[in-house]
């Protein structure tokens, strides 16, 4: 079950549209995020607020998985996640590569542990 909930967490494109993403997130989740820009660590809320400033700067976005393991509640996922911009509707570009580890509690995206890379 946890695997199939954060599948669909990424093929739902919820990180761009705030309702969607609600219904993922537990409402006590924490979010550990290493980018190459430094450290964050982000709470349901400022998921929300990232979803809704996603959305105002893309027009559309898709995630290739490479892996996605499983093990207990415990599921790790890595992929490339593409982003096409409003300022060029034509052009598809790899916005980052991501490694993350996400605890499923609930039922729901409890803990994630984030590594990124800009492209």
């Amino acid at each position: 079950m946890a695997k199939e909930l954060v599948t669909d967490f990424y093929q739902s494109d919820a990180l761009r549209n705030t309702e969607t993403l609600n219904r993922f997130l537990h409402d006590e989740m924490e979010f550990h995020w290493y980018s190459s820009k430094g450290f964050l660590k982000m709470n349901k809320s400022d998921l929300i607020d990232l979803s809704n400033e996603m959305n105002r700067s893309y027009l559309s976005s898709r995630i290739q998985f490479s892996h996605i393991l499983q093990e207990d509640n415990n599921v790790s996922v890595r992929y490339t996640y593409y982003v096409t911009p409003i300022e060029s509707p034509t052009e598809e570009m790899i916005l980052a590569h991501f490694m993350t580890i996400w605890e499923v509690k609930d039922g729901k995206l409890f803990r994630g542990y984030q590594m990124s890379q800009l492209s």
